[in-house]
């Protein structure tokens, strides 16, 4: 496999955690499994991980030529190389000849490119993926959701199996203790993440609803931070707004478990992994209708998918939080519709998908 990012990294994401999930069941289903990722500050240049290899080379940008020439260089040792897609592809069937060949897709970024990119890269990049993605038309993927297999299906890429995501931990019994009027959000601060469109539906919330409370939990780019805090204060949300910064995964799910519900405004996701966290802890979510998020949310049912804005996620957090009912069915609905996602039926879906193709 070949990542831009390993588990032990300190800006993984969701996409890591996925890698790890599955390749970790992989070696214990009885297969040599090794991972290539960037190096970080600090980090070993080799290790083993609960059973999978993990080697180390290159930056964010320069992973690519370093996975490139760990391939020359250990070329005839590997049956399948599965090239996952994080922004920019490994280019794998430019050089892979001597093995067979998956792609995992995540998500495609097309409007992530203008959050992410400043100009002209991002209009580069816009206009550069799908013709890359052609590379990648007659080999079989991966997808973690229906609408990222769309969006792959647009580009000619027919032959995708849907992998659903699962939890690494067990869902709680019941809907535990909630605090009045807090809301959450947990992830990277970036700015396709828009959590800045979170900030301004909470200045509306405010208006009817003055104790409202948010905990932002994560960090990320610290300009974008500082610009929240810049938001944070502009508003008059001092009060409140509470950035907890990163704290440990214990401690994040207590957090969780009492929040009324969890935000989430991306531009994209894969799948929305944290909104299917939160669920097992009781915790609807008030979402945004975009690909990966209306896959991960039941609306009406696991939370509410809204049309993306601030006024409708104002609107529609308002809404949720003035209304017991509505709060009691979709904690209820969420927590029990969470039990559905486990990593070990994942995994097996995800090797019949890799023992078909390497035979």
């Amino acid at each position: 496999m070949l990542n831009w990012r390993d588990i032990k990294n300190p800006l993984h994401g969701g996409a890591e955690v996925v890698t790890h999930e599955h390749m970790k069941r992989w070696v214990k289903a009885g297969h040599s499994c090794t991972l290539f990722a960037s190096a970080f500050p600090g980090c070993l240049k080799e290790e083993e991980i609960e059973g999978y290899k993990v080697v180390r080379g290159g930056n964010r940008y320069s992973v690519y030529y370093q996975a490139y020439r760990h391939y020359k260089e250990n070329r005839g040792n590997f049956d399948l190389v599965i090239d996952q897609v994080n922004t920019i592809p490994f280019f794998t069937p430019l050089y892979v000849k001597d093995a067979k060949i998956m792609s995992f897709f995540h998500q495609l970024c097309r409007e992530i490119w203008f959050y992410e990119m400043s100009f002209p890269f991002s209009l580069v990049g816009y206009v550069l993926e799908p013709l890359y993605l052609r590379l990648y038309r007659k080999y079989p993927s991966i997808a973690v959701s229906e609408s990222t297999r769309k969006d792959l299906l647009r580009y000619g890429i027919r032959n995708v199996s849907v992998i659903p995501e699962g939890i690494n931990f067990e869902p709680l019994k019941k809907v535990g203790q909630k605090e009045k009027n807090s809301l959450i959000y947990v992830g990277r601060l970036k700015k396709s993440k828009r959590v800045h469109h979170i900030l301004r539906a909470l200045a509306l919330v405010t208006k009817k609803i003055p104790d409202a409370k948010l905990y932002v939990v994560g960090e990320g780019d610290e300009k974008y931070k500082n610009y929240l805090k810049k938001l944070v204060k502009r508003n008059n949300l001092k009060n409140n707004v509470k950035f907890t910064g990163y704290i440990d995964f214990i401690e994040r799910n207590k957090l969780m478990s009492r929040a009324e519900a969890i935000i989430v405004a991306s531009v994209k996701e894969g799948w929305g992994l944290i909104a299917t966290e939160a669920n097992a802890l009781g915790t609807a979510a008030i979402v945004y209708d975009v690909d990966g998020l209306r896959d991960s949310v039941r609306n009406n049912v696991t939370g509410l998918v809204v049309e993306p804005d601030p006024d409708h996620l104002s609107e529609a957090i308002v809404g949720y939080l003035q209304d017991n009912e509505l709060k009691r069915r979709l904690s209820k609905n969420a927590l029990e519709d969470s039990r559905r996602f486990d990593w070990d039926k994942s995994a097996m879906e995800s090797l019949r998908s890799l023992q078909a193709i390497s035979g």
